[in-house]
């Protein structure tokens, strides 16, 4: 039996009519005074953890070392202290909490001895709304709980947890998602009025729309609306959904060299290298590769497999630049002078799916501003690069065959 368990917290109520009508809301905090690990008297090992209402949660261990991880739902952890948590236990080393990803956080338990998750529940006080989280940690040998061991692949939570919607597409369809940059806290380049985050979610909408009316591409946004979305994240989506194609779309401001026109990059070689190292050294490793789960795997086995895929992977997102560079080009552009450039930005740090950043044009541009006002040029130039995605697609399909061969 797979000893990896995905569960969402039920609320503990009188009678199951009245569950219905309760809902899980705000952020949910976790209580210190109520929060505890101790060592029982047969090897085992029970955590206790207090929180001020009930929150959908996940458990599950890994293995290599082992650990105990436990995801849950707007958990605020400000006030426990993990020295206090592990003073009444021999058998978890260390104790690591905080923010996840987008809307979750994450405690991470260090094992001595491989101690197996059971009973697990969260009963939640009727009458007040708070909950408790309990964890048996029962002792197992090294083979059941290594036969156990690894994330969840489930694309559901997946899909919840980078809150985008969940694409379930046929094997020959084509998924794009569409990332417009900044957002919420964090407006990007702003000038005269003009906000980077407001202009690339009304480029990126404008894009959407154009690939949906073709009927050839089903699309994701990373937002919809002026949110604030983590670097992280946002590759976290493009895997969550299936991405085919991943584009992230800016307009910054240079003060120096009077920059202007659309630049397209893909990621750099250098920054390719240093992006596989810092991939192959985290420890949760079952996003890095769609389909592979790499938890488990050392550092030189996890580098060579994201190798492999980048060899794939980064000519691919070199197609598709030239594809949109030529659409965008022959549309009017305008186009900066070297529009094919590299670097190393966060988002382009995708293994397994093509990423462009498209710096749209530049906010220190008097032409290039004027053209992300005007709703004609926006829908002009999102046709355009609606055309140059779906030329990219029938070329990638027809080479596909020759892939490796």
């Amino acid at each position: 039996m797979r000893h990896v368990i995905l569960m969402i917290c039920a609320l503990a109520l009188a009678s199951v009519q009245r569950a219905d009508a309760q809902e899980l809301t705000g952020l949910a905090r976790v209580d210190a005074t109520r929060s505890t690990l101790s060592d029982g008297w047969f090897g085992g090992t029970k955590l206790t953890i207090g929180l001020n209402q009930g929150v959908p949660f996940r458990v599950f261990h890994l293995d290599s070392p082992m650990r105990l991880v436990i995801d849950f739902r707007e958990a605020d952890w400000t006030g426990v202290d993990a020295a206090k948590l592990l003073a009444n236990s021999k058998k978890v080393t260390a104790a690591r909490f905080g923010p996840f990803r987008p809307g979750w956080s994450r405690l991470v338990l260090d094992l001595a001895d491989p101690l197996l998750p059971s009973n697990i529940a969260m009963p939640i006080d009727t009458s007040t709304g708070a909950a408790i989280l309990t964890v048996d940690l029962v002792k197992a040998t090294p083979e059941a709980f290594g036969a156990g061991a690894g994330a969840p692949k489930d694309v559901a939570w997946a899909t919840q947890a980078a809150n985008v919607p969940e694409v379930v597409a046929p094997d020959d369809s084509f998924v794009v998602v569409i990332d417009p940059g900044h957002g919420g806290i964090d407006p990007g380049a702003v000038r005269d009025g003009v906000e980077e985050k407001d202009m690339m979610l009304k480029m990126a909408q404008a894009l959407a729309e154009a690939l949906r009316r073709s009927g050839q591409a089903q699309v994701v946004l990373t937002r919809t609306s002026d949110e604030f979305v983590s670097l992280p994240g946002r590759v976290d989506m493009a895997h969550a959904a299936g991405a085919d194609l991943f584009i992230s779309l800016h307009a910054d401001i240079l003060t120096e060299g009077g920059a202007s026109g659309a630049t397209i990059y893909t990621l750099a070689d250098d920054a390719s290298d240093a992006a596989t190292a810092q991939l192959a050294a985290q420890h949760n490793r079952a996003d890095i590769l769609a389909g592979a789960d790499l938890n488990g795997a050392d550092d030189q086995v996890a580098g060579v497999l994201l190798d492999l895929a980048r060899q794939e992977t980064a000519p691919r997102a070199e197609q598709a630049s030239a594809a949109l560079i030529a659409a965008m080009d022959a549309a009017g552009g305008p186009m900066n002078t070297h529009p094919a450039r590299q670097a190393g930005f966060s988002v382009l740090t995708s293994a397994d799916v093509p990423s462009l950043l498209i710096e749209i044009g530049f906010l220190s541009s008097p032409r290039d501003l004027a053209n992300l006002r005007d709703p004609v040029w926006r829908a002009v130039m999102a046709g355009a690069m609606s055309d140059g995605i779906l030329a990219w697609r029938a070329a990638d399909l027809a080479q596909r065959p020759l892939v490796r061969q």
